[in-house]
């Protein structure tokens, strides 16, 4: 059974950082596509960021790009999303997310729908005070 946790959530002045964490259980995220993605209140579940199977891509939404970055380690089999000058609009909960392996046939592709991802973690609140 693949399972999916985050952690590293949490309250946060603008300007900060944070690093959320996605465990994966299940599967090994070597072999699948990955990504970050986020809901405010109200809103649709928008794309954040991804890292391909390979590892060797990524890829981030326009809001978030040159402060947010994602990192894998294998032998952890866990990805990081690390968000630097956060800014209120950053408020939201995160998910990770992972492609089925059977799905993820390119070693570099990215995905940007949230219908493109089979497993999903709970989310973790992210807070960003003005």
């Amino acid at each position: 059974q693949v399972q999916l946790g985050e952690s590293g959530g949490g309250l946060v002045q603008a300007g900060g950082s944070l690093r959320l964490s996605c465990a994966a259980s299940g599967l090994t995220l070597s072999t699948v596509a990955m990504g970050w993605f986020r809901q405010a209140p109200g809103k649709e579940r928008d794309f954040v960021g991804s890292i391909s199977r390979s590892g060797a891509s990524t890829t981030f939404a326009d809001s978030v790009k040159g402060r947010f970055t994602v990192s894998r380690d294998n032998a952890k089999n866990t990805v990081w999303l690390q968000m630097s000058s956060l800014k209120p609009e950053d408020t939201a909960v995160y998910y990770c997310a992972v492609r089925a392996p059977i799905r993820t046939t390119g070693t570099n592709t990215i995905y940007y729908s949230p219908k493109s991802y089979d497993y999903w973690g709970q989310g973790t609140q992210v807070t960003v005070s003005s």
